[in-house]
């Protein structure tokens, strides 16, 4: 004791030697200390532990009368099991994933409650870092707002459970109360919804994967994000093996379990409806709600949907797909300019959980030109300027390739809201290259697009393409995929006058209880002139008087259509516009890219069934509204800043006239194919004979593949491959997978489609080392029957001849092939994808309607006074028409003189056989 007052004595003598602010704050700090203290214990001690916990209940959706009820959400199975019935590693999963140090604390980990009041307290952020306790007091006996009171009170009934129940029970407590996903509450629902078994025959590796979706119970679902799921697991048995519940290294060595594909729920909300309560859901947990609240928390949730937009929407839909083909999908996205709100959603009518169109990025096609326009203005381009519409037209960043007008329309002298109207391309692009494409990029980050879709930002040139992590003006012909719900914020924006507010869901959230928990509040955001809006929307509106006014309504909107390929299809339509109230965006297309038509066979297009589902919407949705009309034109801008010194040769130069230019096919004289199959023949002979005179070496081989035909002019004779050995390169490397029993990995995906679609030579080296060189090379070209290709170390310089290349379009089409029919199709589908800049050749004796699936190569030889080699061979494939066709060439003085041979010599072959 004497002891014990010696140190004390020692300790207040070192105290007082301290300077006097010292000794004050010590003392202050010490009070305050206590004071925290006395009023924590006394704030745990007037804190009831409730008698039991609270029920789980449906949450209900409103429209946004919040009267009339959208869905009920929530309704959960839910079977409550006994602690011993839980397998033990199943049980270490779950604390080594929530709290793995569940069996030294008392209920609260004080470092966790610091950190996430100081998170509530700074930044709002709703950090939570609570106990298994914590989490069990909350989902049983609290509200999950984010509020350092709801905080505090957790804490105090986490204290309480703590000295009520024991560890075992509070664990069994929280295994029965957690919301797992697909409906189920509880882990022995959990253990049915996602394995088909009971609680007690879930193995270790099982209760890891429903470990890993108590973070986040929709997207930790494996049918939905595997890979977010794969990796939380395996996280989760790392920290099993540090806590010795594991072997070290078990995460590596453990396979994976099987988890039932479907969500036993995914329906339970069907139809469009369903969709829009994912996307309120989704909305609701970046403000900081649990799926857990919402499902099992009785909450009463106001939308921003209108019941009459909403019923207008699938009306719409329902008659447009009446009778047409299942694979057609649509997009409806209505947006309320004024506050951003979502008035009408459809993503698809299957159902709740499933894809959903409306937020699936697909290019927009012409529907991009106002925002190009819009651009234009700001910087002081008027929408009157006169721009070279003619056809084709060539630009810098497309490389070589030529770019049309959609018919191949020309208007020389074409006033901007005349190219609006006619959705010419030429005009537009040359105002893109203008005004710098970056800054029509910028326009659409600032009116509504988002700037990433998840880590690939948006707008950009993907790798493989010409220009990688930039923007070439091709973003003013809409190439660069747009979810259909961001083209509709775009035009909200546009039609609110150049203001913009996020596009949201939700106006309210009530609790159970009545408090109210979330308000959605955003006011608008100037980003756009108000002039330039108005002059955008005065334009898109003479394309409603051109394609059909809405009943009732003034209008403005603008359609588009994106090119399947080198075909006369569509893969995606849109039609996109506004009246005064209520801009809306309607996509139309197929769940993976191909050619869409009706169910008569007509090729679907912007003005097509997107327009009238268009027009059917805005009419129902604003009947007896009182629409107001739209803001007469500003006309900012001059009207003197055009490009007309661009136009070359004899064109018709009358201010906004518009007529028909050469067509697909133009080069085709069907009046010659005449006579029999000899006598079309020797004609042919005679006029390539005539073509060579001029000292062009060329070669031709054709094999009608509908009547066994073939036709070959100097077939045998070798030419350098260039580019066009990129197609056998692709079938090695396939045949190489094939024998290995695999599929192309994804690394080798990118690598053919850069080497094929993009004509990229160095993802062409690193194939050509991939089948092992010369020796790999000549192997599969002897498998596949090409006898007459020799491979060369520089993969360009192989030689090959036109017969050979139309034997390789027949082991592309053939069943007898090496190669499988999925390879097949796979090199068919992506010669038949390549970019603009590769369309060429062949192609020419192809026909609207009918498809052309091809590589094309050009290379210039310093040996040959830099002369060049151009090649084009491929297949050309309709209704009436399938034929291989090859025509391979050298001794060009130019590039363009090159193809324009080749496209030549390919439409007088087709000229005098008339396959």
């Amino acid at each position: 004791m004497a002891r014990i007052g010696a140190a004390l004595r020692q300790g207040w003598r070192r105290v007082k030697a301290l300077p006097r602010w010292v000794r004050r704050t010590l003392a202050v700090l010490l009070v305050v200390q206590t004071t925290l203290v006395v009023a924590a214990v006394g704030y745990v001690a007037s804190v009831d532990l409730p008698p039991d916990p609270v029920p789980p209940q449906a949450s209900v959706l409103y429209y946004r009368d919040g009267r009339t009820v959208l869905a009920r959400i929530g309704l959960t199975d839910r079977t409550d099991v006994t602690l011993d019935r839980v397998p033990a590693g199943v049980r270490q999963a779950f604390l080594a994933a929530e709290d793995r140090g569940f069996a030294d604390h008392y209920g609260v980990s004080a470092r966790g409650l610091v950190r996430a009041l100081w998170s509530n307290v700074m930044d709002d952020s709703g950090e939570g870092a609570s106990t298994i306790t914590q989490q069990y007091v909350r989902n049983a006996y609290l509200t999950q707002e984010r509020t350092v009171s709801r905080k505090a009170r957790e804490a105090a009934l986490a204290l309480k459970v703590e000295d009520r129940y024991s560890k075992d029970q509070i664990l069994e407590r929280y295994l029965n109360t957690i919301y797992f996903g697909r409906g189920a509450y509880g882990i022995e629902a959990a253990a049915h919804a996602f394995f088909g078994v009971s609680v007690d025959r879930l193995t270790t590796e099982q209760g890891a994967v429903l470990a890993a979706m108590v973070k986040d119970p929709t997207r930790g679902d494996p049918a939905l994000d595997p890979e977010w799921t794969l990796d939380r697991w395996k996280w989760i048995l790392r920290a099993m093996s540090e806590a010795g519940w594991l072997p070290d290294g078990a995460a590596d060595r453990t396979p994976y379990p099987t988890v039932a594909a479907e969500s036993v729920t995914a329906a339970a909300i069907d139809g469009p409806i369903g969709l829009i309560t994912d996307r309120v859901e989704d909305e609701l947990v970046v403000a900081g709600f649990t799926r857990q609240q919402i499902r099992t928390g009785g909450l009463s949730i106001t939308t921003t949907l209108d019941a009459t937009a909403q019923r207008a929407a699938t009306a719409s839909i329902a008659r447009a797909l009446d009778g047409q083909p299942e694979e057609l999908r649509t997009a409806l996205v209505a947006i309320d300019p004024q506050d951003g709100g979502v008035r009408a959603y459809y993503g698809g009518d299957r159902g709740r959980g499933f894809y959903d169109d409306a937020l699936a990025a697909r290019p927009p096609a012409s529907t991009f030109k106002p925002l190009v326009l819009a651009a234009a203005e700001e910087r002081g381009i008027s929408f009157r300027s006169y721009y070279n519409g003619t056809s084709p037209r060539v630009f810098a960043d497309r490389g070589g390739a030529p770019l049309y007008n959609q018919d191949n329309l020309q208007c020389p002298m074409c006033p901007l809201d005349v190219a609006m109207v006619h959705s010419l391309n030429t005009p537009f692009y040359a105002l893109a290259e203008k005004i710098g494409p970056n800054r029509i990029r910028d326009l659409a980050l600032r009116l509504g697009v988002p700037e990433k879709y998840g880590d690939q930002a948006t707008m950009v040139d993907l790798k493989g393409e010409p220009a990688p992590g930039r923007t070439r003006a091709d973003i003013a012909i809409g190439r660069y995929a747009v979810a259909p719900a961001d083209m509709a914020s775009v035009y909200a924006t546009l039609a609110g006058g150049g203001e913009r507010t996020d596009r949201h869901f939700v106006v309210s959230v009530v609790a159970a209880g009545g408090g109210v928990l979330h308000r959605h509040e955003a006011g608008p955001e100037r980003v756009l002139d108000a002039g330039v809006a108005a002059d955008v929307g005065a334009v898109l509106s003479q394309v409603v008087d051109s394609e059909g006014r809405v009943p009732g309504v003034e209008a403005a909107a603008k359609t588009g259509s994106q090119q399947y390929g080198d075909t006369a299809d569509s893969s995606d339509a849109w039609t996109t516009g506004w009246a005064s109230g209520l801009a809306a965006a309607v996509w139309v297309g197929r769940d993976k890219p191909g050619p869409i038509r009706t169910a008569n066979g007509k090729a679907i297009n912007g003005d097509g069934m997107p327009y009238q589902i268009f027009r059917d919407f805005l009419s129902g949705a604003l009947a007896g509204g009182g629409v107001s009309p739209l803001p007469r034109p500003a006309n900012v801008g001059r009207e003197d800043t055009g490009d007309l010194e661009t136009i070359e040769g004899d064109v018709k130069m009358v201010p906004g006239l518009i007529y028909q230019g050469p067509r697909k096919g133009d080069l085709v004289d069907r009046s010659l194919a005449v006579g029999t199959w000899s006598q079309r023949v020797s004609r042919l002979d005679e006029a390539l004979r005539e073509h060579a005179a001029a000292g062009l070496d060329f070669a031709v081989s054709l094999v009608d593949r509908r009547t066994g035909h073939r036709y070959d002019y100097r077939g045998d004779r070798e030419f350098e491959t260039a580019s066009v050995v990129k197609v056998p390169l692709m079938a090695a490397l396939l045949l190489k997978a094939q024998d290995a029993g695999r599929g192309l990995t994804s690394a080798e995906q990118k690598r053919v489609r850069k080497m094929i679609v993009a004509s990229d030579n160095e993802a062409a080296v690193q194939v050509y080392a991939k089948v092992g060189g010369t020796a790999g090379l000549r192997q599969a070209l002897r498998r596949i029957g090409l006898d007459d290709t020799d491979p060369d170390p520089k993969f360009g310089l192989t030689t090959t001849t036109a017969k050979d290349q139309t034997r390789l379009v027949s082991a592309l089409t053939t069943s007898g092939s090496p190669l499988t029919e999925a390879s097949r199709a796979q090199i068919l589908q992506l010669m038949g994808s390549v970019n603009a800049d590769q369309t060429w050749g062949i192609s020419a004796a192809s026909f609207e309607g009918e498809s052309t699936a091809q590589k094309n190569g050009w290379m210039s030889r310093s040996t040959e006074d830099n002369r060049w080699i151009v090649n084009s061979t491929g297949r050309i494939h309709g209704e009436k028409t399938d034929v291989a066709l090859s025509v391979l060439s050298h001794g060009h003085r130019t590039r363009k003189e090159g193809i324009e041979s080749v496209e030549r010599i390919s439409a007088l072959t087709r000229s005098h056989l008339g396959w």
